[in-house]
């Protein structure tokens, strides 16, 4: 049973780690199961090189189309069989904390959910030391923006990020859409072993020149603004999904824990899945497949199944 009342107790248990065991918690290669940190990461940018290279290689795609004035602001746009504005769009947002990772890589999912009529968007953003998070921010806002005025008739717009990616999805929570001039058709969100609270990577070497104040950190931290000031769904039909992989670190699953809580105390749609057997890679380069639970989660989500 989730406390859905308690939240996030005083004094976060990250604050009496040592600065070794943060280290350890916040570097998602160390707890792979199956393989060694560096077999890890070279399998996960292999299988991501490759679903790309197929899901490109099908024509039925638009490549780096510029939403935005910057160099790095391209996102990619793979299209089903059955070509109509009338889709439901998937956006993805690569990880890599920020720092490293490629929409040119980043596929995995584009396969499995294209052959069931979903338009998938895989956004590249400029990453550090070019890129700074509030940049990043307003990137992945600018992407999304982008979408909706091409293809204002969609079925649905879906946020789906994974680590880094899965924290500049969930800062679209707080999006004052406005100021943008348009409301994107937002359905639904799937935040995959995300990091939602960046304080404790402030004392990681994580944090490189990424968060150089605590005030940086908390403007960046979804988790912290939903505590400290909620912010009410724009639609309140719009799901949630809080996932990590039953192998992430102990400091990965009470991140995705405790913003799932802040988000049904502030009466958001959101559901929380640990995902069985897989580690912080495998949870994303799974969803290569159409039998993998995560992929029929979200095909289930966009067509409303129950």
């Amino acid at each position: 049973m989730d406390d859905l009342d308690g939240g996030p107790k005083r004094g976060a248990p990250w604050k009496r780690m040592s600065k070794e065991e943060l280290e350890n918690q916040y570097s998602p290669s160390r707890w792979v199961v199956r393989l060694g940190a560096e077999e890890a990461l070279r399998t996960y940018s292999q299988i991501g090189n490759e679903a790309t290279k197929r899901a490109q290689a099908t024509g039925r795609n638009l490549l780096d189309v510029p939403y935005g004035d910057g160099e790095g602001e391209k996102l990619d746009i793979y299209f089903p069989e059955a070509v109509s504005e009338a889709l439901p769009f998937l956006m993805f947002f690569h990880g890599g904390y920020w720092q490293s990772g490629s929409k040119d890589s980043s596929a995995f999912m584009v396969s499995p959910l294209t052959a069931q009529g979903v338009a998938v968007v895989i956004v590249a953003y400029d990453i550090a030391p070019k890129g700074t998070l509030d940049q990043m921010v307003d990137q992945v806002t600018q992407s999304i923006v982008f979408v909706q005025k091409q293809y204002p008739g969609n079925q649905g717009i879906y946020l789906c990020g994974h680590s880094a990616g899965a924290h500049l999805a969930a800062m679209m929570l707080l999006a004052n859409w406005t100021e943008h001039g348009v409301t994107p058709n937002l359905k639904g969100f799937f935040l995959v072993s995300g990091i939602y609270d960046l304080e404790p990577v402030m004392h990681t070497s994580e944090n490189a020149s990424l968060l150089t104040t605590l005030e940086v950190a908390q403007r960046n931290s979804p988790q912290w603004h939903l505590q400290t000031a909620p912010t009410q769904p724009v639609d309140p039909a719009c799901r949630i999904l809080v996932t990590v992989g039953q192998h992430d670190s102990p400091e990965f699953h009470r991140q995705s824990r405790e913003l799932y809580q802040t988000l049904r105390r502030g009466g958001w749609k959101a559901s929380f899945e640990e995902l069985h057997d897989v580690d912080h890679f495998e949870i994303l380069w799974n969803l290569t497949q159409k039998d993998y639970v995560l992929t029929q989660i979200i095909l289930k989500t966009i067509f409303q199944e129950s």
